[in-house]
């Protein structure tokens, strides 16, 4: 796994060995920063379900200003921690330690912007209560006006066009693998 473009093109970042993680592939990367291209430049990324943090790095390497990610598997945030050190970008990460629908009905940590321009959804295939966990983001207060929320789901899985503030405002399948795009409901644009 590699940075795909910007700064860090090319560089390999950690993945954990064994373990039921499935990093988003360099080419749904690629696809999806590509279609974010003019959202990326100076955004405060969320990275939820970061993992490897492949999402919240390409993003840096590409402009984002500030990036923090949210896991609580201890093996993904120590790999994550060093993924981060290895492209440089100590000094604008914020790694939380912790359980994602936990940290949604939170208010901001301390160095946590209080919204975000760009937040990353790629939580487990099977087992997540999608339409509960969009919900519970609209409502967070965490997007930003003009914000983008990308929820990376399996194909199969239905998703809601809308809940709470959010609307959906496209769709993009590469193989099993489904990118939905939601915006707050006010701003909803075509990205």
């Amino acid at each position: 796994m590699r940075i795909v473009a910007g700064i860090q093109k090319g560089r390999r970042l950690k993945a954990p060995k064994g373990q039921d993680l499935r990093p988003t592939s360099d080419r749904v990367r690629e696809a999806l920063l590509s279609i974010l291209a003019h959202h990326v430049e100076d955004a405060r990324v969320l990275d939820l379900y970061a993992g490897t943090g492949a999402l919240g790095l390409e993003s840096l390497s590409r402009g984002a200003r500030q990036a923090v990610f949210v896991d609580n598997d201890v093996a993904s945030s120590r790999i994550l921690c060093e993924n981060i050190a290895r492209c440089g970008y100590d000094n604008r990460c914020l790694v939380i330690s912790q359980d994602v629908e936990t940290f949604v009905t939170l208010p901001p940590s301390f160095g946590e912007p209080p919204a975000f321009d760009l937040i990353f959804v790629d939580p487990p295939y099977h087992g997540t209560d999608l339409p509960r966990l969009l919900e519970r983001l609209g409502v967070s207060g965490k997007i930003a006006p003009q914000g983008t929320l990308v929820l990376e789901h399996f194909f199969k899985h239905a998703v809601p066009n809308g809940t709470g503030d959010l609307v959906r405002t496209r769709q993009s399948r590469y193989g099993d693998t489904m990118l939905t795009f939601y915006q707050r409901a006010a701003e909803a644009t075509c990205a």
